[in-house]
């Protein structure tokens, strides 16, 4: 099986090597496709392929990566930004695949890990179509947040690609909500997905009304994936809390209506609930987000301690609050199982080392 692995680049070069040094040895080719670099990304991309190839950009990622996927030979095609890295053990498994990989398989789902702790745990991850059959028909959709929607038979895999960003490099954080305002300007109209995003970048830059309005919009079209609108609803509920803890409770409720309940609409509820001093209401939530099976991890995005040290975390203050101290105090033990260097965990067992004294 011959795996060949695509990328768009601009102005990469220092991040594109480590990229690159993370995943040799695994590939049969590399295609490079560079979208305009004014610094040394191509002469980076030298040392590890010479197929490298120009793309004139045209506010379109999705033409950009379709370019990228024209020019691999492989059986399957992968594909990476430059500040993506793969680790020793999720290499490993990307070699096993290689050599085990049905062919009847068309899409290959893997971890994306963006979001991590001071100690480096994955915060935030979700599944992305990483590995895709060349001859399946698939292409990239959509002129940014571009996406191969998966059909035909996927599978998933326990394999991580982990984003890590040169937090130095100057990026304009408005980059794409300036690219669906010159769509719009020009008369396009948007689809569901593209609703969702536009709306996401507007929350993003501060533009919170307007975004409130673009989400409402999206979770209005039949045919938006069920997962985006969970998350507009987790994002509706952050825009709505600060002014009605009502109409965020009803955006909440809006998310459990749909197919997979996810941990942190559960907890989000029960944060709801806690700022009402609805203490019983938000013991059932928190206490609910304990037992959400982890099947939802397959769609949408996932921030683990929403399953277990968040709602421990929180049924602590909540018993603390109702004068439980011992209940209090034991999911405090419990949270710290979860995450041992917490500091509101340390904080919690001095404050019940004073407020529980044993009697003498």
């Amino acid at each position: 099986m011959r795996f060949s692995l695509c990328m768009i680049v601009k102005n990469e070069e220092k991040t594109l090597e480590r990229c690159l040094e993370s995943v040799k040895g695994i590939f049969d080719e590399i295609i490079i496709v560079d979208t305009g670099s004014l610094d040394n990304t191509k002469a980076t991309a030298k040392k590890y392929t010479d197929k490298i190839y120009d793309f004139i950009w045209c506010d379109d990622f999705s033409l950009a990566r379709n370019f990228s996927f024209s020019k691999a030979s492989g059986d399957y095609i992968m594909w990476l930004d430059a500040d993506d890295i793969i680790d020793d053990k999720n290499a490993n498994k990307l070699l096993d695949l290689k050599e085990k990989l049905s062919f009847d398989t068309d899409v290959v789902m893997m971890k994306y890990a963006t979001g991590f702790d001071e100690t480096g745990n994955e915060t935030f991850f979700y599944y992305r179509e990483r590995l895709i059959k060349k001859f399946s028909g698939l292409k990239w959709n959509g002129f940014v947040h571009e996406v191969i929607t998966p059909k035909g038979n996927v599978v998933y895999e326990d394999i991580t690609v982990f984003h890590k960003p040169d937090n130095k490099k100057q990026k304009d954080p408005a980059r794409n909500l300036k690219m669906y305002e010159s769509k719009l300007a020009s008369g396009a109209k948007l689809s569901a997905r593209e609703t969702y995003y536009f709306a996401r970048e507007l929350y993003y830059n501060g533009k919170y009304d307007k975004a409130s309005k673009y989400f409402e919009e999206f979770l209005s079209f039949p045919n938006g994936w069920y997962v985006d609108k969970i998350n507009a609803c987790t994002i509706l509920y952050d825009i709505y809390i600060q002014f009605s803890v009502n109409k965020a409770i009803s955006a909440l409720a809006k998310a459990l209506s749909y197919d997979i309940v996810n941990p942190q609409v559960l907890c989000l509820m029960g944060d709801a609930q806690k700022i009402s001093c609805r203490l019983d209401q938000a013991i059932f939530w928190y206490s609910s987000a304990l037992l959400c099976p982890p099947s939802y991890r397959q769609n949408g995005f996932v921030m683990p301690e929403y399953e277990r040290y968040y709602p421990l975390l929180q049924l602590c203050v909540c018993y603390d609050m109702l004068g439980e101290y011992d209940k209090a105090k034991e999911y405090n033990r419990l949270a710290g199982i979860e995450k041992p260097d917490s500091e509101a965990v340390k904080l919690n067992e001095k404050y019940f080392e004073e407020k529980i004294k044993p009697a003498e």
